[in-house]
């Protein structure tokens, strides 16, 4: 099993910072122009506890579906996905968010296993990690983006 930390500042309120964050607006920008689809089973824009989300990838040749569930939610302060169905051997990103003075700081912490398939777990000793890092910090940039300026009110408003 693989760990990933990281921190994030956002100068804005943490309310804001959170919906961003659960916001299904975000996760779609996130996954345009990419080999990589995005759809959820929601009642609303925002996502919440129990409600479950779909990411199609194409990787090593091969499309990886994972099924996620919001199966923690404590607003404005954390919420947590889990796999509950997909190609990895087990996946769960926690968002945590503190209000500080002058802004929010997220902190991502993702716990991953590899991929069950041989070629992908050959590849996902050294691609996963990577790539999960680089998603979650451009995830990270497109919430700050919007929460830092007046694009947010566009989003949640």
């Amino acid at each position: 099993m693989s760990k990933i930390h990281i921190t994030t500042f956002i100068a804005a309120p943490i309310e804001r910072v959170f919906d961003l964050s659960r916001h299904l607006a975000m996760y779609k920008f996130l996954f345009q122009n990419r080999n990589e689809k995005f759809s959820a089973a929601t009642g609303s824009n925002l996502i919440a506890k129990n409600e479950t989300m779909s990411i199609n990838v194409k990787h090593a040749g091969k499309t990886r579906v994972s099924l996620l569930k919001i199966t923690e939610f404590m607003k404005p302060l954390a919420f947590t996905e889990e796999q509950v169905k997909g190609d990895l051997e087990n996946f769960k990103h926690e968002h945590h968010f503190r209000q500080i003075e002058n802004g929010t700081i997220i902190i991502d912490i993702l716990d991953f296993g590899r991929p069950r398939d041989l070629i992908g777990k050959l590849l996902g000793k050294v691609y996963l990690k990577k790539y999960l890092e680089q998603l979650v910090l451009k995830r990270n940039e497109v919430i700050r983006s919007y929460a830092e300026t007046e694009k947010w009110r566009a989003v949640l408003s």
